[in-house]
């Protein structure tokens, strides 16, 4: 089994939940590192092993608030790398969480959205 990957974040690195017994992927926060590649190197790596055999259902949650030039790129990559999913004939699908007013956050949002194949639900909160 998979172990559970847990990061509790900081001011500039968000919090991210990957577990798979308890069917729960979050990834939530600021992510500023200063080197995204090695941050997201472990993450990417877990989902690589999580996608050969997913749960029956997978639900990942993106409650992020800001994210630099750097981590959209690791961003995208993580969240293509469920396509696998999809095309193994399970269910998946991104839940992109933004604040009312937070263009920038929503407007990522709508490009991630059009650039996977995967289902991508915009969830608008106020405040």
């Amino acid at each position: 089994m998979i172990k559970t990957f847990k990061f509790s974040g900081s001011e500039y690195l968000p919090s991210v939940i990957l577990d798979k017994a308890r069917n729960e992927f979050k990834i939530s926060g600021l992510s500023i590192p200063e080197d995204s590649y090695e941050f997201y190197r472990p993450i990417i790596a877990w989902v690589d092993e999580y996608v050969k055999n997913p749960n029956l259902v997978t639900h990942f949650y993106v409650f992020l608030e800001y994210f630099n030039s750097s981590s959209v790129k690791q961003i995208f990559f993580l969240l293509s790398k469920l396509e696998t999913i999809l095309k193994n004939g399970k269910e998946v699908k991104i839940f992109w969480h933004y604040k009312f007013g937070d263009d920038l956050i929503k407007t990522k949002g709508i490009k991630f959205k059009e650039l996977l194949h995967v289902p991508f639900e915009l969830v608008e909160h106020d405040k």
